[in-house]
């Protein structure tokens, strides 16, 4: 299956009747595009123009055979989203319940992590119970980089409040098998969100909120590509991160009062 076709399509809201329209095709021959055929070179770069794409992006396996120098470029990423807001809440529940062996979240609040899904801490723990490794790690409240990262953004404290909140749908993990939290202070390029070999990077522009910033959807292809390089440096933060213990981070914040 094309899954980058797929999600190119419902990204630009275009039907495979109509992309099929565009390309001058019947269209059982997108649905067998769909399905990982690969178009004939000027349907494909019909189809690249129509869906403003790089042809390379869809079809990396059709440049790899011709010999072109693009051959293999991007091959683990899969999916791209405008911001983090535009990606569908589907696609966060199937990867979350499709996991099988861990889970790692790099944040600052990671506020709509439990939004967006009110029983996100009940599926974690579900998770863990099947076996899964989780590793949260959000930004410390009491750290530079969360008072530094609100500062840029024109919140002020208001980040670290953002952070109090978003702890407290997870207490209930503290006490399950496989289930860890941990406080990192640590200039955060991207927020990182892992389920096994699928990742979702979204990186950080400088001076706006996460959630405007666009997201890229990696799974893993290949031994030290995107993928891995990204999941190394969830590890380097996570290893100098703190683990959170809710008792007392509630004692140091009365006492900031």
């Amino acid at each position: 299956m094309n899954e980058r076709l797929h999600s190119v399509l419902a990204q630009r809201d275009v039907s495979p009747e109509s992309l099929a329209e565009v390309c001058e095709v019947d269209a059982k021959t997108v649905s067998r595009w769909l399905s990982g055929r690969v178009p004939h070179p000027r349907h494909r770069f019909r189809a690249a123009q129509h869906l403003r794409v790089e042809e390379t992006f869809l079809w990396p396996v059709a440049k790899s055979r011709t010999g072109q120098s693009g051959a293999g470029v991007g091959i683990e990423l899969v999916g791209t989203y405008q911001n983090r807001a535009s990606v569908p809440r589907d696609v966060w529940l199937s990867l979350l319940q499709g996991t099988q062996e861990q889970i790692d979240v790099l944040v600052f609040s990671g506020t709509f992590f439990a939004q967006s899904n009110p029983y996100v801490a009940k599926m974690l723990t579900e998770r863990a119970a099947a076996g899964v490794r989780v590793r949260l790690c959000f930004g410390d409240p009491r750290g530079h980089a969360a008072a530094i990262r609100g500062r840029e953004e024109g919140i002020g404290n208001t980040l670290a409040a953002k952070i109090r909140a978003s702890l407290t749908y997870y207490r209930a993990l503290l006490p399950e098998a496989g289930c860890e939290v941990r406080l990192h202070d640590t200039t955060l390029y991207n927020s990182l969100f892992r389920y096994d070999d699928n990742l979702l990077v979204n990186p950080h522009i400088w001076g706006q909120p996460a959630s405007a910033n666009p997201l890229f959807h990696l799974k893993k292809a290949q031994s030290n590509g995107w993928f891995d390089n990204y999941a190394q440096s969830f590890d380097a933060v996570w290893a100098g991160a703190r683990p959170w213990n809710p008792d007392q981070e509630e004692t140091a914040a009365h006492g900031q009062d």
